[in-house]
């Protein structure tokens, strides 16, 4: 490891101890930088690392809300604005228990060279809440969203920090939000992504970053001359991401044969077709129920409390359920199952181990700020449609991502490439992010 990232992560670890996902994060980024900081002594100079590894700036607030009894509850509100170089803080906002500082900080520093990736002017960021949606009535819900977004306007707008949804914030969450933003700026501007396709939003956002991991995956098969035609394929998760991951393998010639929740996962041998696809729509947009019950009703193999690594033999994988949900045993199982291709529609789904070991066995793995793009690349196209005051039709939209996702492909393999790294595709896409945010850190000064 180069002595100057060395020295900046034995920094981050005595300042940040507690925060173990943003230090995971970190880790992986800088010691692909390691690379780069061999070649261009400039950015020790302007001491790049340690500033982009520090937010720009953190918004920490308290949320208090009533529940339908009259009783108030306090939740914790939070923005981390991380980096700003190459346009507004952009990046989604996540509702959900296991939500604190250390996992948004971790977030917000994926999204930084996430959103370079795109070729697209915005600058990464994260928020969320440890409010739990589960189980609340929308008037719960949406007194919540008011009371979290009557301090959050103070700190956002469609041309300082464009937020967005993440796990437990959809449609929904997005809709009350944007309302009280509208009610105390006493404006109707692009602030928030996600919005209704009434009022602003964008044809292809909901399926965006499953789309987009697919299109990801394509463009490395096609490295070994292959496609998904034909293909068996292990998809985790069943909420947003999956869903769309599902309907475009499917288009695509793929069989995906699992789902899962937080309960366990199913394996369904004979493929998730059309029919059972729009099942789990049902099951878990409307519904709100668990993937057991598409075992019960499909007759598929259910196993508690289990994910879908190792569970049956695939050529292809898709993490879409959230960080750390592939371990070293995991990525063994996929391995000695045939999987010979990763595209992470989660953000940092495989722990540390099992990226290297699957870097070894030379799986072409796509790392989650290159695959999973594609939802905050839609977003920036929703950006460009309100700032213009037009709606692109679904086919522009879906063109436009599939190039973004082509481009993004590119940049990766072209930086892997220049720094001797063939079929590395976490170092093509750390090194190539960077580059553009470095460079502009540089040429704007020390701010």
């Amino acid at each position: 490891m180069n002595p100057y990232v060395n020295e900046v992560l034995e920094h981050l670890k005595k300042k940040y101890s507690w925060e173990e996902e943003f230090l995971q994060a970190a880790t992986e980024v800088l010691e692909s930088l390691s690379l780069v900081m061999e070649r261009e002594p400039r950015y020790k100079k302007h001491r790049i690392l340690e500033r982009m590894t520090e937010p720009e700036r953190v918004i920490m607030f308290r949320v208090p809300w009533q529940d339908d009894k009259g009783e108030v509850h306090v939740n914790s509100g939070y923005r981390v604005e991380f980096n700003s170089a190459i346009g507004p803080y952009k990046g989604g906002l996540r509702f959900h228990p296991s939500v604190n500082l250390g996992i948004l900080k971790f977030l917000g520093f994926e999204q930084i060279f996430k959103n370079s990736l795109t070729g697209l002017p915005i600058g990464g960021g994260k928020g969320g809440s440890d409010f739990d949606p589960k189980g609340k009535s929308d008037n719960e819900v949406m007194r919540f969203c008011q009371s979290f977004m009557s301090e959050l306007f103070r700190h956002i707008g469609q041309n300082t920090d464009v937020p967005a949804g993440d796990i437990g914030v959809g449609g929904r969450e997005i809709g009350f939000m944007f309302g009280q933003y509208k009610k105390l700026r006493n404006v109707f501007e692009g602030v928030l992504t996600g919005k209704g396709l009434k009022w602003g939003g964008s044809l292809i956002r909901p399926e965006a970053t499953g789309y987009g991991a697919v299109y990801f995956a394509e463009e490395m098969l096609k490295t070994r001359n292959e496609s998904f035609q034909g293909k068996t394929v292990l998809v985790s998760g069943s909420g947003n991401v999956a869903q769309y991951a599902v309907e475009k393998i499917n288009s695509l010639g793929g069989k995906v044969i699992s789902l899962s929740d937080s309960t366990g996962s199913i394996i369904d041998e004979n493929g998730i077709d059309q029919e059972k696809w729009e099942y789990v729509m049902d099951l878990k947009n409307v519904q709100r129920g668990r993937i057991k019950e598409y075992a019960d009703k499909f007759g598929a193999k259910y196993f508690e409390g289990k994910r879908p690594w190792g569970l049956a033999k695939a050529e292809i994988a898709l993490p879409c359920a959230t960080q750390n949900e592939i371990n070293l045993d995991e990525a063994k199982a996929l391995v000695e199952n045939g999987c010979y291709c990763v595209s992470e529609g989660a953000n940092m789904p495989t722990e540390p181990q099992a990226v290297e070991y699957m870097l070894e066995k030379k799986v072409l793995f796509g790392p989650g700020k290159a695959a999973n793009a594609g939802g905050v690349a839609t977003s920036g196209l929703e950006m460009s449609q309100n700032s213009m005051r037009l709606a692109w039709t679904r086919e522009e939209v879906d063109e436009k991502l599939h190039n973004i996702m082509i481009n993004i492909h590119k940049s990766c393999k072209e930086a892997m490439d220049q720094y001797g790294t063939p079929d590395n595709y976490v170092n093509g896409a750390n090194i190539a992010g960077f580059k553009k945010i470095a460079d502009a850190m540089i040429e704007q000064g020390l701010v």
